[in-house]
């Protein structure tokens, strides 16, 4: 062991032999290019950003709610196939307003105003309301309204408003039973939707509810696919924003503390602030949409450029306490820890390439930027820390002499790692056996962990759209759509006996089915005439049909009339919730697609395409993180070229996932999308603290050195920037709880408890597990120590 008080003295050498063999394969001299002329690197450097810049301002933002699904999957397809048919909920504004004296005569009559106001909005083509229904026809005539242009009064306005709380086309389906609910549904022009116009349309809507409603008493909300999409650009927007603040805050408060210096926390901090330019540029260049899962980069290439900064400017940092000058300091810096800078890269980079195994596009297209992000940074960090530090570093002579003797927060931390050091070498086989069945018992609960999805969750739940759609979960059997569309076979017409048949026998199996409500279809409209105006010939129906407005029509018959939509609704429920009704409906429709051959029916929309494919991508996700422990543990293994390295790294990789995933457990969280992705990235990112030290065991392994001391030399020695650079991981993540989106909260909170448990596993996992090994395969090659070298 290291004698009593000694630790203080473990510092690198004025004159230190180099590495003989490269872990990374000599892929660490990138970062000695750019410090041979770091005036000219500097100006390359401007140059880059600026293109970064331009690339930056092309990046888009990519709002659909369907992106998770995104896949070439047969589902999508139809999926996709049906909302460019029929786009009417794609393009609805849901405007919910609920009072307990919403049909008292005054607000009926503001609500009315309301409406008519709404179909003056700029960019509105139409709207569906209770004041859409109409009376009875009389034969021969159109029906008239069921709302009169005056509306009656006293014993008469009563008898009026329970005619209108029990007429079929709006009971339940626009008016809640209770009469306190009404839903208007505000059609808007797509072109509207896709464009920036977008806000200024639904900022008119909400001004409208406030001037027209404001006195009554009545609560208005807005929610559907156009509201959510504006809540989820302009989060994603904001939360870029408060990201890059906070991160780069965090990072450069955390240097400036611990170095003391500002030349050393511009050698450390900028780095990976210029990272995050590139790799966004560059992401732009390439055509990258920022969305939800995208808009985490920010922190994570903070995460993963600082964490390597750090190791290199306090590697360089003891180089110049020991006397080095300041070229030499930097350059056996990137010499010594450039390859575990290149592996903890490489680990990140597989973590990526992992995700490449989703079956959703988001999900692949974020594992494309995630590894191209990595490997940009991996260049920054390694070119500029050095060339910075040789910039930026002035009188290291004076310095080394100041820091020599007083370095109380340095040396603290290499106390403290020292403590841990000794009391884990002390006893590795009780220790490693503690951490075998501790790890085993929480793999035990994350296999229990089930998955979920919500649509809720990724829209943000502090605006206004998620409240609305539980309002209509409550009064309205649901504000998400689900859909059965029926394709005719060639040759059949719309309104063919066999055609209007199979509509009326899919429109009743939809209605039967429980867990739906709701539903609309041209049945609706069938029965309607049949019952009020005593007419079933189709001559009627289609007269009607023709004096409907095409958006209405648009909704339920396609424009060729080769296919229409039966529409019902579902509560937003976890996928697990609505996967049975789903899967109820289409097996009972297999009547319907027997009685009537030819006719293609299947069950689609939003709620069915996340209740059926949800659960299988992210099982299918977290078997790749299973792969990816296995695949990571082989590449860290080879790049040692130590079986011993291989078998060390498992037991520290895994048990942040197994802990967070316990976390999850115990919240009754379950495994979502957000979650997996953030354990399967936390896992590549968690494994720095691991290579570093393993990185530093390797050099400390030196025949006339004890496995025990070189263990104790390496954490000392790598100890107190590992703690500082999980802080600032931690801390470069955790600013994601600011989000409005509740799928970046979660990832952002759970990427950071990762990386502070992968702290913790380094500590009290790692040291006894490695030292066991050695102690093992030392015994196993008839060896005795000390011994050479230990991993």
């Amino acid at each position: 062991m290291l004698e009593k008080h000694s630790e203080s003295e473990v510092h690198v050498e004025k004159i230190e032999q180099r590495p003989t063999a490269s872990i990374a394969f000599g892929l660490e001299r990138i970062g000695l290019i750019a410090v041979q002329a770091p005036i000219w690197s500097c100006i390359i450097l401007v140059a880059l950003v600026i293109g970064a810049i331009f690339g930056i301002e092309r990046i888009k933002i990519d709002d659909s709610l369907s992106q998770l699904f995104r896949s070439n999957s047969r589902e999508y397809r139809q999926y996709e196939s049906e909302i460019k048919r029929f786009p009417a909920t794609e393009f609805d504004v849901l405007v919910v307003v609920e009072g307990k004296n919403l049909l008292a005569r005054d607000n009926l009559e503001k609500l009315r105003d309301f409406i008519t106001d709404l179909q003056l909005v700029e960019g509105t083509r139409g709207l569906i309301s209770l004041f859409s229904a109409r009376q009875a026809p009389a034969p021969g005539k159109f029906p008239a309204a069921l709302f009169p242009s005056e509306l009656p009064q006293g014993a008469d306005y009563d008898k009026f408003i329970e005619t209108v709380k029990s007429n079929e086309l709006i009971r339940g389906k626009l008016l809640s039973e209770d009469g306190t609910l009404a839903l208007i549904v505000l059609s808007i022009e797509p072109d509207v939707v896709a464009s920036n116009n977008l806000g200024k349309t639904i900022g008119e809507i909400r001004k409208l509810m406030k001037d027209d409603l404001g006195d009554t008493g009545l609560n208005a909300e807005l929610s559907g696919v156009p509201v959510m999409q504006l809540e989820i650009r302009n989060a994603v927007e904001r939360d870029g924003l408060t990201y890059n603040i906070l991160g780069i805050l965090a990072g450069c408060i955390i240097a400036i503390i611990f170095f003391r210096k500002i030349s050393f926390m511009v050698a450390a901090a900028f780095p990976p602030i210029i990272a995050i330019l590139l790799a966004l540029g560059g992401l732009g260049w390439a055509g990258f949409n920022l969305n939800m899962f995208l808009n985490v980069m920010t922190p994570l290439i903070m995460v993963i450029s600082f964490s390597d900064s750090m190791q290199l400017t306090f590697a360089a940092r003891d180089r110049l306490i020991a006397g080095q000058d300041k070229y030499t300091a930097f350059r056996n810096a990137v010499l010594v820890v450039g390859p575990a800078c290149v592996l903890t890269h490489g680990t990140a980079g597989i973590s990526f390439i992992a995700l490449q195994f989703s079956d959703s596009d988001l999900i692949r297209k974020f594992g494309e930027a995630g590894l191209a992000a990595t490997i940009i940074a991996l260049v920054a960090v390694l070119s500029l820390v050095p060339v910075f530090g040789v910039l930026f570093v002035r009188n290291e002579k004076i310095f080394a002499v100041k820091f020599q003797g007083a370095d109380a927060g340095v040396q603290m931390l290499r106390n403290f790692c020292y403590w841990i050091a000794v009391r884990m070498v002390g006893r590795p086989g009780l220790f490693s056996l503690i951490a075998v069945l501790f790890v085993g018992s929480l793999g035990v609960i994350y296999a229990n962990l089930e998955p979920r999805y919500r649509l809720a969750d990724q829209v943000p739940d502090k605006q206004q759209a998620v409240a609305a759609s539980s309002r209509l979960d409550a009064k309205l059997t649901g504000a998400n759509a689900i859909d059965v569309l029926i394709e005719f076979p060639k040759g059949a017409s719309l309104y063919d006996p066999q055609t209007l048949q199979t509509i009326a026998d899919v429109h009743s199996q939809v209605e039967k089915q429980a867990g739906v409500g709701n539903v609309w279809s041209l049945e609706t409209l069938r029965r309607w005439l049949a019952e009020k105006a005593g007419s079933s010939d189709v001559a009627t129906l289609k007269e009607y049909v023709g004096v409907i407005p095409e958006y209405l029509v648009r909704r339920f018959i396609s424009a060729n009339q080769d296919a229409v939509v039966v529409s019902g609704r579902v509560p937003d429920l976890d996928s697990s919730q609505i996967l049975p009704v789903v899967e109820k409906l289409d097996h009972g429709l297999d009547a319907v697609r027997t009685a009537h051959p030819g006719y293609e029916i299947a069950v689609t929309g939003l709620s069915a395409i996340a209740a059926r494919n949800s659960a299988n991508m992210i099982e299918k996700l977290n078997r790749g993180l299973t792969i990816e422990f296995a695949l990571v543990a082989i590449f860290i293994g080879l790049a040692f070229r130590s079986i011993v390295v291989m078998f060390s790294c498992i037991l520290p990789g895994i048990f942040p996932v197994v802990l967070s995933g316990t976390v999850l457990w115990l919240l009754g969280e379950g495994l979502q999308f957000a979650s997996v992705v953030a354990l399967t990235v936390s896992f590549g990112l968690g494994l720095s603290a691991t290579i570093h030290f393993l990185n530093r065991l390797r050099l400390e392994s030196k025949p006339d050195v004890t496995p025990d001391l070189a263990v104790e030399r390496a954490t000392v020695l790598v100890g107190p920037a590992l703690i500082l650079t999980t802080v600032v991981l931690a801390c470069g993540l955790v600013v994601t709880v600011f989000s409005d989106l509740p799928s970046l909260r979660l990832f952002g909170w759970l990427s950071a408890f990762s990386m502070v448990a992968a702290l913790v596993a380094d500590l009290f996992i790692l040291r006894p597990t490695a030292m066991f090994l050695i102690n093992l395969s030392l015994k196993l090659r008839g060896k005795a120590s000390p011994a050479g070298p230990a991993v």
